[in-house]
C-alpha cells in the first residue's frame, strides 16, 4: 500500500461525511427567505437561487488550502491571490454562471502592508484575468488563531454569478454517448499539496531544481488557470451537458454532475511534477483520486461539438483534447481501474 491522501493528514471518505451532515443542516434554512427561491442548493459547484424575473444568483466560497504554506515557506506572495480567485472562478462557471462580484478574506497573525499588498496584487491580476470585479472583503489580524513569528495567513473568496434558468448547467442532459473535453492544468493548481508536501518535502528542498521541472517551490506555487473565457463562449457557441473543475477530489468530481459513468481512456500523459509525486510510492488510483493530472477542467458535450469546444480553447492560448466518454456503467473510470 503506498501513501495516501489519508496518511497525510486528509480522510476524503469522513470529510464526505462531514459535508453530508453540514447539507443536511443548511437545507433547513432554503425556504426562510420568501423574495428568493432555491434553484440549486447544497452538492454542485455553486449554489444557485431565482429572484425576481426569472433570474438567477450563483454564490460560491473556496480558498486555497495548504498552498498558502508553500507561500510562506518560498516568501512570495504575489501570486496566491491568483489562485484564490481562480478556484472560486473556475467553480461558478460550472453551472453556467458568469462571475460579476468578488469578494476576499485574509486573515493573518500579524500586519504586514508589503505582504498584504502582494498578496492583493495576484487578486487583482486573477480578477483582471476572470473579467470579475473584487467589491470589498475583510482582513483579520489573529496571533492567537493563527500562530508562529514569521507571518502566516489563509486566504479565501467569494463570488457571485448572474445566470437565466435557459442557461443553468447542472449535468441532468449528459447521456452515454457524450464525450468529456478535458483541458489543460497549470501544475497542481491549488489541491492535494497535504500529500505533494508529504512526499515531496520529506526527500527535497524547495529550492532544489528538477529536470523537467524546474525550482520545486517555483513548480508548486504555480498560479492555477482561470478558465472564465473560454467555458462562457462555449456555453454561448455549442451545446454543453455539463461542467466540471477538477479540484479536491479530482475526477471523482465529475460524479457531481450526474451519478453516470465518466470512462476517462484517452488521458494526457501526466506532467513531470505528477510522475515525480507517484514515483515516491503514491498508487496511480491515489493520484487520480487527488490530483488533476494535467487536466484542470472538463465539459461533456455531444460528439459533434468536440471540434468547435477545441476551437474556442485554443484561441484563448489553452490546450483541449477529447479524454473519454459517457457510458452506461455507473464509476469513473481510468482506463480499466476504477477510481469511484
Amino acid at each position: 500500500m503506498g501513501v495516501t491522501y489519508k496518511d497525510s493528514g486528509i480522510d476524503i471518505k469522513k470529510i464526505k461525511q462531514s459535508q453530508a451532515t453540514i447539507g443536511r443542516l443548511i437545507t433547513s434554512t432554503h425556504k426562510i427567505q420568501k423574495k428568493a427561491k432555491i434553484a440549486s442548493g447544497f452538492g454542485h459547484y455553486a449554489g444557485i437561487v431565482e429572484i425576481s424575473g426569472g433570474r438567477l444568483i450563483a454564490t460560491h466560497t473556496d480558498g486555497v488550502g495548504t498552498k498558502v504554506i508553500i507561500s510562506q515557506m518560498m516568501k512570495r506572495f504575489d501570486t496566491i491571490g491568483i489562485d484564490c480567485v481562480a478556484m472560486n472562478v473556475n467553480d461558478i462557471i460550472c453551472t453556467g454562471a458568469t462571475p460579476i462580484s468578488f469578494v476576499d478574506y485574509i486573515a493573518a497573525n500579524q500586519n504586514n502592508q508589503e505582504i498584504f499588498k502582494k498578496i492583493v496584487q495576484g487578486l487583482v491580476n486573477g480578477a483582471k484575468k476572470a473579467e470579475v470585479p473584487i467589491v470589498g472583503g475583510e482582513t483579520a489580524i489573529m496571533p492567537d488563531v493563527i500562530t508562529g513569528k514569521e507571518f502566516s495567513f489563509d486566504l479565501a473568496g467569494t463570488v457571485v454569478g448572474i445566470l437565466s434558468k435557459n442557461q443553468m448547467i447542472l449535468g441532468d442532459m449528459i447521456v452515454p454517448g457524450d464525450i468529456i473535453i478535458g483541458v489543460k492544468s497549470s501544475g497542481l493548481h491549488s489541491n492535494g499539496y497535504s500529500l505533494a508536501r508529504k512526499v515531496l518535502l520529506s526527500k527535497y528542498s524547495l529550492k532544489d531544481k528538477i529536470r523537467g521541472i524546474g525550482t520545486i517551490g517555483d513548480a508548486l506555487l504555480t498560479p492555477t488557470e482561470i478558465y472564465v473565457k473560454p467555458v462562457l463562449e462555449a456555453l454561448e457557441e455549442c451545446d454543453i451537458h455539463g461542467l466540471a473543475h477538477i479540484t479536491g477530489g479530482a475526477f471523482t468530481k465529475l460524479l457531481r454532475l450526474k451519478k453516470t459513468g465518466y470512462l476517462l481512456d484517452n488521458m494526457p500523459e501526466p506532467p513531470e511534477i505528477f510522475q515525480m509525486i507517484e514515483n515516491e510510492n503514491v498508487e496511480k488510483s491515489e493520484m487520480y483520486k487527488t490530483f488533476n493530472m494535467g487536466i484542470g477542467f472538463c465539459l461533456v458535450a455531444p460528439e459533434e461539438e468536440g471540434e468547435q469546444i477545441d476551437k474556442i480553447f485554443k484561441k484563448h492560448g489553452l490546450k483541449s483534447r477529447q479524454i473519454g466518454s459517457i457510458v452506461e456503467k455507473r464509476g469513473v473510470f481510468i482506463d480499466s481501474l476504477k477510481i469511484s
